[in-house]
């Protein structure tokens, strides 16, 4: 039997001291080469893609313990710059994703105007390890599980770097892999298409196998003043115009829309088209996809770059992608399998924890050397929502997930594996776990008795809900307050349907104050300021080389306090005055105090004239 270092995981930062390397180490004193590390969690995450960093963040601030298993060195998955696939979501600008994922673009946004997809891996690591219950674990894969009974009881782990193996105990264990490595548990889970006939799916026209879509490879272009024909390696494809030679009929019915490779123009840099993989084990075959894919992507900017019609003019490569980037592979059976028919239908589920808007978008598995249409988009109603039933097995009581292994149909997936919707399910996910554990119990007893706790911790968390709004904190609804600020307590902390729900604030005026008869005790509030959801420009820039810098959203708050009358005085309980504020949900805490009155006041805005704030609520 392996001996292993065991280690509870409390997540304290070692710092080694400068002696640990005084003495040299030869083959005589040395370590084992490979370490064997025991570690014990309440919640192990696998996958370290949007989906499960936002499943580890939510977990760990509702308090479980968290390890995080990320098997490549940065997080972020195909939102990350070893990939830089585009972060997609809800189409209308009101119903942009909102919880840690706008965190992490409006912390991007703040550290990293320059929008570099390295520093964006360093804005998501950042909201990570700022996390005292995450244990972070890059590069290491996960390779085994250990079961006692029909429950995980371990995962087995190795770190290429470090030669370390590792045994990670856990309670409960959320797979955010994509490629749903804890099949190794037996659970029960799907590959390809089903027959359309299976659950009357109407868009799908072929199916009972084991086809999906396809993966990508990515390029990146910048513009330049000097042009230079491109040369591809000789491995590469070298096309011509016979490759492209067929016809690109527009739809003709109403919500659809058919799409062709383009290679006509670079300006819009979207090369999301490169794809293949999808008649071949998107997961077993990944070198020999990767390998044809470069061949593909190469052949393209040659081709596109020295066409004769100037197409390529004024840009030159300047990055390609190390790893493709995948849509499908493997779907998890949960108690509720998403179809095509739920997203049609606007998903009106009572047990409802997320939410989409990407269309029903099919990839033909030919990819990228079908000629003709490779893809069809069906129009699906916008914020269609998503249950907690996809989000855990049917078979393994302790096995949840997220992210695009959830379990859906072939074309249920094709509307969710988005990773603005990922995110979102995601924190739904990490947010379920997280009661598990208060609670001692199981997901699927999470999702018979306290769904509504989920859903009111999702809503606290600045995640919409469809068809539902979030209950203000019993502390503002007790509370009497001016005519012009009462649309702070009906709960939409967005602007919706056109209409504005914030008010507006001069920095310095006293603008939202709060008042009761008698004194009540506040140790806290809960704002949402302006993050102006319309601007797309927080998800990574497609043209990477550039000087302009991006700018805050001008309407937050920069600056602010909050501040309570004791019936005497005003006096400041909290104050962000030493740093600026950059995030659009703030939660503060204070020290308890009996008042009467409580206010908050804008100090400095980014810009505006007046900031715009959604939400304050008394705690």
């Amino acid at each position: 039997m392996k001996l292993f270092i065991k280690i509870v995981a409390t997540f304290m930062v070692c710092v080694l001291p400068l002696s640990a390397a005084a003495q040299m180490i030869t083959e005589q004193n040395a370590a084992p080469v490979k370490k064997q590390v025991e570690l014990t969690a309440d919640v192990v995450v696998c996958g370290g893609g949007l989906a499960g960093v936002c499943a580890a963040v939510s977990a760990a601030r509702h308090g479980a313990k968290v390890i995080l298993v990320q098997d490549r060195p940065v997080l972020g998955g195909n939102a990350s710059s070893e990939m830089r696939m585009g972060i997609v979501g809800a189409k209308t600008d009101e119903l942009q994703e909102t919880g840690i994922l706008e965190e992490m673009q409006l912390r991007n946004f703040y550290y990293n105007p320059l929008q570099r997809y390295t520093m964006w891996d360093d804005a998501i690591y950042s909201t990570v390890v700022s996390e005292p219950n995450i244990k972070l674990l890059l590069n290491t894969s996960v390779n085994d599980v250990v079961m006692n009974g029909e429950r995980i009881a371990a995962v087995k782990a190795w770190n290429i770097n470090a030669y370390t193996e590792y045994l990670i105990n856990g309670t409960i264990f959320a797979d955010c892999t994509g490629d749903g490595i804890l099949r190794l548990s037996g659970a029960k889970f799907r590959r390809g298409r089903e027959l359309p006939t299976e659950f009357n799916e109407t868009y799908l026209q072929e199916g009972g196998d084991s086809k999906t879509m396809g993966n990508s490879i990515l390029l990146q272009l910048r513009k330049t003043d000097v042009d230079v024909p491109f040369k591809a390696p000789e491995w590469a494809y070298h096309f011509t115009d016979d490759d492209f030679n067929y016809d690109t009929p527009k739809s003709t019915i109403p919500g659809v829309k058919f799409n062709y490779k383009r290679i006509y123009h670079p300006h819009d840099n979207n090369f999301w088209w490169c794809e293949f993989g999808g008649n071949f084990d998107t997961i077993a075959n990944a070198n020999d996809i990767q390998y044809e894919l470069k061949r593909i992507v190469y052949g393209i900017w040659e081709y596109m770059k020295n066409h004769p019609d100037g197409r390529g003019k004024g840009y030159e490569l300047d990055w390609i992608g190390s790893l493709p980037g995948k849509r499908e592979s493997t779907r998890f059976v949960g108690p509720h399998i998403l179809t095509q028919h739920d997203v049609l239908s606007g998903g009106h589920f009572p047990d409802v924890v997320a939410y989409g808007g990407w269309t029903l978008d099919d990839h033909h598995p030919d990819a990228f050397h079908k000629k003709g249409r490779i893809s069809v988009e069906y129009d699906v109603p916008q914020g269609f929502g998503i249950p907690f039933g996809v989000l855990y097995s049917v078979n393994v009581p302790n096995l949840m997930f997220a992210g695009r292994d959830i379990s859906a149909t072939h074309m249920g997936l094709s509307a969710t594996r988005v990773m603005a919707t990922c995110a979102l399910l995601g924190q739904a996910a990490g947010t379920g776990v997280a009661v598990a554990i208060e609670k001692g119990v199981m997901p699927a007893e999470v999702h018979a008795k306290h769904i509504a706790q989920v859903q009111t911790m999702l809503e606290d968390d600045d995640c919409l809900l469809p068809y539902r709004w979030r209950k203000v904190s019993d502390l503002t609804a007790s509370a009497t307050m001016s005519k012009d600020i009462e649309i702070l307590r009906n709960g939409i902390d967005r602007t919706w349907e056109k209409k504005d729900n914030g008010v507006w604030v001069a920095p310095g005026e006293e603008s939202i104050v709060y008042k009761w008869e008698k004194p009540v005790t506040i140790s806290g509030a809960r704002l949402i300021f302006d993050s102006q959801l319309k601007v797309r420009s927080k998800r990574m820039r497609k043209l990477e080389a550039t000087t302009e810098r991006v700018k805050m959203p001008d309407v937050m708050a920069k600056k602010f306090r909050i501040e309570a009358f004791d019936g005497k005085e005003w006096k400041c309980v909290f104050e962000e005055k030493d740093k600026d504020n950059y995030l659009r949900l703030r939660k503060v805490s204070f020290a308890p105090v009996k008042a009467t009155q409580l206010r908050v006041v804008v100090t400095e805005t980014w810009g505006a004239e007046k900031a715009h704030i959604f939400a304050f609520d008394a705690l």
